[in-house]
C-alpha cells in the first residue's frame, strides 16, 4: 500500500511511476487498475459508485468547464485520495493533448458470462479480434445506449481498459458488464446450450436486418476492421445478416455497423413501427 500525500512533485515519486506503469496492458492486469482521464469520465466513474484508488489533480481542473463543481465532490467523498501535482507533471501523466487535470486510478472486475446471461431477453455483442480503440470505445457506447445485456470480448482484442478506449466509451464502461473469453469455440457453446442465437454481418449474408427477429435470444458477433468476422466464428453463425444499402459504398466502419444492427434491436423491441 502506498502512503496517501496531498501533495506529489517528482516524477520519482512511487505513485506516479505506478500511474505511468498502468499505460502497459500487463501492468493493469496485473494489478486489476487502469486510468480514467477527463472531466466527464472520472465524473461518472464517481456517479456510479466507484471509489478510487487514488485520483491526481493539477490547477488546469480548475479552468475546465466542471472542474471546480468535481473537485467539491471528490474532496467530499475520498479526500485523502485526492493528490495535487503540477500542471508540468499532470502533462506527463496525461494521455490526451489537452489535459483537463484530472485524472483517477480505479480498480476493475471482469464480469462472469453466468452473471451476464438471463433466463430470457439476451442481447449479446461478441467482438471478435478487434483491434481499434475508437471503434472498441464506441460500440460499448453504443451497446450501453441500445440496452445490450453485456460485451464478450474474444482473445486478440485490444484491451477494453486501454485509455483511448476509456475514453471513446464517455463513461459507459462502467454502465455495461464487459466478459473476456478466450476460447471462441467455449462462447459458441455456452450460448447456444442455453438457445441463444447467434448472427453475424456478412458479405454472404441474405437476410436484411430489419426482416431478423431481435425479439428473441441471441448474440451478435461484430468482426476485425480489416478481416472482418474470422471464418470460425462464421460457421458457428445460425443466420448470415446484412445492411440494406443504397449508396455506393461497399462497406461500413465495424462501429458504424454495429450501431445500426443496435438500434435496429433496440426499435424491434420497444415495438416501434
Amino acid at each position: 500500500m502506498f502512503t496517501i500525500m496531498k501533495d506529489i512533485t517528482s516524477s520519482s515519486n512511487p505513485i506516479i511511476k505506478e500511474v505511468k506503469g498502468l499505460y502497459k496492458k500487463k501492468e493493469r492486469w496485473t494489478k486489476n487498475l487502469f486510468i480514467v482521464e477527463g472531466v466527464k469520465i472520472v465524473e461518472e466513474c464517481i456517479r456510479w459508485g466507484k471509489t478510487p484508488k487514488y485520483t491526481l489533480f493539477s490547477d488546469e481542473l480548475f479552468s475546465v468547464n466542471g472542474g471546480e463543481e468535481l473537485f467539491s465532490i471528490l474532496k467530499n467523498k475520498n479526500s485523502q485520495n485526492l493528490i495535487k501535482v503540477p500542471n508540468s507533471l499532470f502533462r506527463e501523466l496525461a494521455d490526451t493533448e489537452k489535459p483537463q487535470g484530472i485524472l483517477a486510478v480505479v480498480d476493475f472486475n471482469i464480469s462472469k458470462i453466468d452473471e451476464v446471461v438471463k433466463n430470457k431477453g439476451n442481447f449479446i455483442i461478441i467482438l471478435d479480434e478487434l483491434q481499434d480503440p475508437g471503434n472498441v470505445g464506441t460500440i460499448i457506447r453504443s451497446a450501453d445506449a441500445f440496452g445490450a445485456s453485456g460485451i464478450i470480448m474474444t482473445e486478440n482484442c485490444v484491451d477494453v481498459y486501454n485509455p483511448k478506449v476509456v475514453r471513446a466509451t464517455m463513461g459507459s464502461l462502467f454502465h455495461i458488464p464487459i466478459i473476456y473469453m478466450k476460447d471462441k469455440k467455449e462462447i459458441i457453446n455456452y450460448l447456444k446450450d442455453r438457445k441463444i442465437k447467434i448472427y453475424t454481418t456478412s458479405l454472404k449474408g441474405e437476410t436484411y436486418i430489419y426482416d431478423v427477429d431481435f425479439n428473441e435470444d441471441f448474440a451478435f458477433i461484430i468482426g476485425n476492421e480489416a478481416k472482418g468476422v474470422t471464418e470460425e466464428m462464421i460457421k458457428f453463425a445460425d443466420l448470415l445478416i446484412k445492411i440494406p444499402m443504397e449508396g455506393n459504398a461497399e462497406s461500413l466502419n465495424a462501429a458504424i455497423a454495429s450501431s445500426i444492427i443496435m438500434y435496429e434491436v433496440a426499435r424491434q423491441r420497444a415495438n416501434i413501427s
